[in-house]
């Protein structure tokens, strides 16, 4: 090939690449938004909502899951775990956790809310159950725009097309949690690279996939209790690097090779929400019999525990299960999985308001998520608080709707709200 045709070729990969970065932040490709933040940059969702105001479709979801359904063009797609089956007496878990389900995926039209079609990945009975605030079907799935992946833990690691065609699985074996908690990390995607993470009552490990052919990358053994956080991918001074939120330690591996770059403890118990970055930074929370939320700063490597890489810390009034929401420079925090909101300068670390009060929910596990000046905090009985982005928490609107248990983070797309409960998919659009 002549240097012409090559130069050119390689400007026409870039070309294309750009094109897919920019589309990334249109739609909602991953559990927690196009920037791993919460935040959907150019979204312009409603303000006021209830079952018979605003809704553009509903459609009934079988099965259950508490994953977040992702969205990119007119597709949105969706992970359910379908009982089939009577309860097996051999069990030793709780019955009403067993039986045989189908590891569902189910593709969706955006415009009309029909199915366009259901894949089951996997058809079996869980040889554990789960806690009763978890389902079978808690991990988010991930797309490029062109394939999409759905994590089910033991139940498989899976790859489809837009089609709903098989491409590649891979199967890692049977995880044994905690107190039979259940599972619920989801994969992390960055250009070529899958990444998952397996920490269990057992032999730990993380990992990395081709995206396109399910060929793994490279494989590091981890020393861990049991997890539920998903991995963050983030880009520093040229080198894209994979954080893992965890009880013993935070740690950091080069996303190229696998090699761990740094580590850090001071973490809880349960360490449940996913990291968040911005700026050279990394923002760690945990709330499971105590409290932490560390800054981190970015570059250094080796062992940062006690160093001066924490730029601040504090030690109340970080969440259990919900992620963490960066936008601009306001980080905002669930106080355990109750219905109070912090909201601190990440560069700083100083507090702008401390646990206040959101008398309108109950209890929130869903991760809060903002678009424009609007910070979103959906409880679990259906009630979604919109607040005003800025440091006061100046309430806009409390909207509802009529399902039980809405544990699901919203996805936030163009002028439309995406908001799962336990029986169904809405879309909420003016």
């Amino acid at each position: 090939m002549t240097s012409f045709k090559i130069t050119a070729a390689l400007g026409f990969c870039v070309a294309l690449n750009a094109i897919a970065d920019s589309a990334v932040e249109n739609f909602w490709p991953q559990w927690r938004g196009p920037l791993n933040t919460g935040v959907a940059p150019h979204a312009e969702p409603p303000l006021h909502w209830s079952e018979t105001n605003n809704i553009k479709w509903k459609l009934a979801i079988p099965g259950e899951g508490d994953s977040t359904p992702i969205v990119w063009g007119d597709r949105i797609f969706a992970l359910a775990a379908v009982p089939v089956g009577k309860p097996s007496a051999e069990s030793n878990q709780d019955k009403a956790q067993n039986g045989t389900y189908r590891f569902t995926v189910i593709c969706i039209d955006r415009v009309s809310g029909r199915i366009l079609w259901q894949k089951v990945a996997r058809e079996t009975s869980p040889h554990e159950g789960h806690q009763e605030n978890n389902t079978f079907a808690s991990a988010s799935p991930v797309t490029d725009g062109t394939l999409g992946w759905a994590f089910f833990g033991s139940r498989v690691l899976h790859c489809y097309d837009f089609e709903g065609n098989l491409k590649w699985e891979k199967d890692f074996g049977l995880m044994k949690t905690k107190m039979g908690f259940g599972e619920g990390s989801s994969p992390a995607l960055s250009g070529n690279t899958l990444v998952i993470y397996w920490d269990h009552e057992g032999d730990d490990f993380i990992a990395a996939f081709d995206k396109t052919t399910g060929n793994e990358l490279w494989r590091q053994p981890r020393d861990e209790a049991t997890g539920w956080s998903t991995p963050l991918i983030v880009e520093f001074n040229g080198q894209k690097q994979v954080v893992v939120n965890a009880t013993k330690k935070v740690r950091s591996y080069d996303l190229a090779t696998g090699k761990e770059l740094w580590s850090c403890g001071g973490q809880t118990a349960n360490a449940i929400p996913s990291p968040v970055a911005q700026d050279g930074m990394v923002y760690l929370t945990s709330g499971f019999r105590g409290n932490a939320l560390q800054a981190i700063r970015l570059g250094r490597t080796g062992d940062l525990t006690y160093t001066d890489a924490i730029v601040w810390n504090r030690n109340k009034s970080t969440p259990y299960i919900p992620s963490p929401l960066l936008t601009d420079n306001y980080l905002y925090l669930i106080s355990g999985n109750e219905n109070m909101i912090s909201c601190f300068d990440a560069k700083k670390g100083e507090p702008y308001f401390e646990r206040e009060r959101i008398e309108a929910v109950r209890g929130i596990y869903a991760s809060p998520v903002s678009a424009g000046d609007r910070i979103y905090v959906l409880g679990r009985e259906g009630i979604c608080v919109v607040l005003k982005k800025g440091p006061k928490p100046e309430i806009l609107a409390i909207n509802k709707v009529d399902d039980s248990r809405s544990d699901s983070s919203i996805a936030l797309v163009d002028k439309q709200l995406f908001l799962r409960t336990a029986h169904n998919l809405y879309c909420i659009s003016e």
